[in-house]
């Protein structure tokens, strides 16, 4: 109400404007008045929400007093929120613009090969679809992202190994094309250092990473050859079983890690290549700990305090987390984030696609094509309830509060099926460091989480190895 008080002093003519007009016409342009102002414009969106619910259920009261009630409505709100949510956001402009930022996992080369998709260009008209270019990464101040080389898990045979191999050299060859196209806006970043170097050329950098240890097959000599390729992390296992450890969303194999999931995990340590325990089951995420000399990541996964998927880590994880040195960056794929609602339509319209196509990584180009035009058009059909950019702070408070602010980052799996609402893709991540401005968090520690984390690991990470 004081902020309306404040607006008649400003407007005098709000109720003098027109004293001739009934009482319901000059209610209504006393609220056109307050929906055009300027300081409510952060907040109009979801007041012309409420409007809309308020009119229709108060169709049997007389017009004056609909509108008063209207008017009303209105005022409560905004009377205690513009002025300082204005501040905050300006506050966390200034913090989001400064620091540097980088996501820890994209799996945006699935998409650099696709007819129509130029990464220089804005895409993503169709909120079902890409969620990473160069505008939109310039737009959401992300000034870094780790491409995930990710290889779908088929079978694990020589044959098997040698497709994942090919295919694997095959992203990692799209990658560095899309970088030369763009030599005055991308840049190959390797170390910590060299991403700070591109960031001060007004460059955005490029970091490797591969999802998936299935393309190493079971030669070990292939770690030192990816990472003189330029991956800086592998993910040990994707969403089944593979010869380095078992998946968290497939049945126990190797109780763990592998006799040679051990050698691999020793030998990324000598290369000073980052471990990456995302979907490893509980027991690899132990062993992996237990055997690192160097700290590991997790490249995006949430709390499972929060969300009971065993894709997430639980408390005692995130403490030996901790103790490793390590760091988990915040996953926001939503039903990582938030247990889903039931949504049976949209189950079986997913399922539908798997029995018209089947297998994805099995199909060609052509078939690929048509499954994920199928796929997006479930999205557009039976749209899902996405969690929001407070539940994901949700969890990051808690990962906070269990282990400390060293120990958490930003890892969104755009365009791996990442996205949350307020924060839907990589234009949207200022809208992360706006929510940890509201709940106090400093511009030191939205420096360590957007990347300080991350970049102190890698730099640890790098120096355990034998070359150091």
């Amino acid at each position: 109400m004081t902020r309306y008080l404040f607006l008649l002093k400003r407007n005098p003519r709000l109720l003098k404007r027109s004293p001739f007009l009934p009482t319901h016409a000059r209610l209504l342009q006393n609220i056109r008045m307050l929906l055009i102002n300027k300081h409510f414009l952060l907040t109009r969106a979801c007041l012309l929400q409420n409007i809309r619910k308020l009119l229709t259920r108060t169709y049997f009261l007389p017009t004056h007093a609909r509108m008063l009630l209207l008017l009303m409505a209105i005022i409560v709100p905004l009377s205690s929120c513009t002025p300082g949510e204005e501040k905050l956001k300006e506050k966390a402009d200034r913090i989001h613009q400064k620091a540097l930022t980088v996501d820890s996992h994209v799996d945006t080369p699935l998409w650099l090969t696709r007819e129509g998709f130029r990464f220089g260009e804005r895409n993503g008209g169709d909120r079902s679809r890409s969620k990473v270019d160069i505008p939109r990464m310039r737009e959401g101040g992300l000034d870094g992202v780790l491409f995930a080389v990710f290889i779908g898990q088929e079978e694990r045979t020589e044959e098997g190994n040698r497709k994942a191999l090919s295919e694997a050299n095959e992203i990692m060859d799209s990658i560095r094309s899309t970088v030369s196209r763009y030599p005055d806006q991308l840049d190959i970043a390797v170390s910590p250092g060299a991403f700070r170097n591109i960031e001060k050329n007004d460059k955005l950098a490029i970091f490797l990473g591969m999802e998936n240890g299935y393309p190493l097959g079971r030669e070990v000599a292939l770690v030192d050859s990816f990472y003189d390729a330029g991956i800086r992390y592998i993910t040990l296992c994707h969403s089944y079983n593979n010869d380095i450890c078992d998946s968290s969303t497939d049945s126990a194999e190797h109780d763990g890690l592998s006799a040679f999931g051990e050698v691999v995990v020793a030998r990324m340590n000598d290369v000073g290549m980052m471990i990456d325990v995302s979907h490893a089951s509980d027991a690899s995420f132990y062993d992996a700990i237990q055997l690192s000399r160097a700290p590991v990541i997790a490249s995006h996964s949430c709390a499972r305090a929060l969300c009971d998927n065993p894709r997430n880590l639980t408390d005692d994880m995130l403490l030996k987390l901790k103790e490793n040195g390590g760091v988990i960056q915040m996953c926001i794929l939503s039903a990582y984030v938030k247990t889903p609602d039931p949504n049976p339509l949209r189950d079986s319209a997913r399922k539908a696609v798997y029995e018209k196509h089947g297998n994805y990584f099995e199909l060609d180009d052509l078939g690929k094509e048509a499954f994920l035009n199928d796929w997006y058009k479930v999205d557009v059909d039976f749209p899902q309830q996405l969690a929001t950019v407070a539940d994901v702070v949700d969890h990051i408070d808690h990962i906070v509060e269990v282990v400390g602010i060293d120990h958490v980052g930003i890892g969104t799996d755009f365009d791996g099926g990442g996205g949350v609402e307020g924060c839907f893709d990589v234009s949207e991540m200022g809208n992360i460091t706006l929510e940890l401005v509201r709940r106090g968090y400093s511009k030191k520690e939205i420096e360590k989480i957007w990347s300080g984390n991350l970049m102190r690991v890698m730099e640890e990470v790098q120096k355990t190895s034998i070359s150091s």
